[in-house]
């Protein structure tokens, strides 16, 4: 069923897009994935979008977790080939995603927020990896995302032990950018939205591309393609743009051309 999940509002030049499943507080079924999936690339594709937030319906949660009544019976077969294409296509989304979590990310719910490239939380948002009290361990970047992030030490007691971390301990660890009184992580990612959406869509892009690079190739190699990235950028429109506004001392007309 289209728009079964996931609620989009255009608010141009940015796009606030909503889990909405309040009543499993927003837990994550292969069907919700594959949807939400589905609209950011819509966004992603659209020009006039420039910065994306992403956000849970309700006060109590930006995603609880995975709908663990949908795997309870699931083969190893079916989990190794069902539920990841979904995740796959939400982390080649190119355009900024600002994940703004309101109450409990736990899970795939911290996994779905780390896919994101700017965290804002509520003080009393909750954060987690709590699959190991289920027999279970993270099967959507958790390990992997969180040891890069907050370290192989903390990633370790948090994945071993699924112990919830608070709001102000992830921001302290370097997973949370900004963390802000109950009830204002929407309006308060909406700002931070609307302030990237300013920057020229072309570097943007390219900027959030060679950070992403940064974790995946050695040093060396990420200067090359960060260097290419950027002489790249002086065919565009906007470099011409940017730097003519800078000199005239006047605000910049970014068009993404």
């Amino acid at each position: 069923m289209p728009g079964q999940y996931i609620i989009v509002e255009r608010e141009e030049p940015i796009a606030v897009v909503t889990i909405n499943r309040p009543d499993k507080l927003n837990a994550l079924n292969w069907a919700l994935v594959g949807e939400l999936a589905g609209e950011l690339e819509t966004l992603d594709r659209d020009e006039a979008i420039r910065c994306i937030v992403l956000t849970g319906a309700g006060n109590k949660a930006f995603a609880a977790g995975a709908d663990i009544a949908e795997m309870s019976d699931k083969t190893a077969v079916q989990m190794a080939t069902g539920p990841f294409e979904g995740w796959d296509r939400i982390r080649r989304v190119k355009t900024p995603v600002i994940a703004a979590v309101g109450g409990y990310a736990l899970g795939g719910g911290n996994e779905l927020a780390m896919h994101a490239d700017v965290i804002v939380a509520s003080e009393k948002a909750r954060f987690g990896q709590p699959e190991i009290l289920i027999g279970v361990m993270p099967g959507a970047g958790g390990t992997q995302r969180l040891a890069r992030t907050i370290g192989k030490y903390r990633a370790m007691e948090i994945c071993l032990t699924g112990r919830q971390a608070t709001a102000q301990e992830m921001h302290d660890w370097g997973l949370v950018n900004r963390v802000v009184p109950d009830g204002q992580h929407v309006e308060e990612a909406k700002k931070l939205a609307q302030e990237v959406a300013k920057q020229a869509p072309i570097a943007s892009r390219f900027i959030k591309e060679a950070i992403l690079k940064a974790f995946e190739v050695p040093l060396e190699d990420g200067l090359l393609y960060e260097k290419r990235l950027f002489a790249l950028l002086f065919s565009s429109e906007d470099q011409k743009e940017g730097m003519r506004a800078f000199l005239a001392k006047e605000p910049p007309k970014f068009q993404g051309r």
